[in-house]
């Protein structure tokens, strides 16, 4: 498959929802920290299912850098053109 911008993204969305309680809307601008509330922990763990979905690696010196969604959708179109 080719992964758009867009493609990628609503990919990232879906796998957000389990860490969406509160149902708030997820724009590219939604901080994935101050907005969804996630610790390192829950982090992990979507990172792990977005490596699985999209199968690549990210490695984890990268993550300090992603705040966003938008954040997220860019490290993943990197490493995808990695591949």
């Amino acid at each position: 498959m080719q992964w758009t911008a867009d493609k990628v993204q609503e990919e990232v969305v879906k796998l957000l929802r389990p860490f969406n309680p509160k149902g708030i809307e997820i724009t590219s601008d939604t901080d994935l920290s101050a907005d969804l509330f996630m610790d390192s922990v829950a982090a992990m763990n979507l990172v792990m299912e977005i490596e699985d979905r999209f199968e690549i690696d990210i490695p984890i010196s990268l993550l300090p850098d992603v705040n966003s969604l938008q954040d997220l959708v860019d490290v993943v179109l990197a490493q995808l053109s990695k591949g």
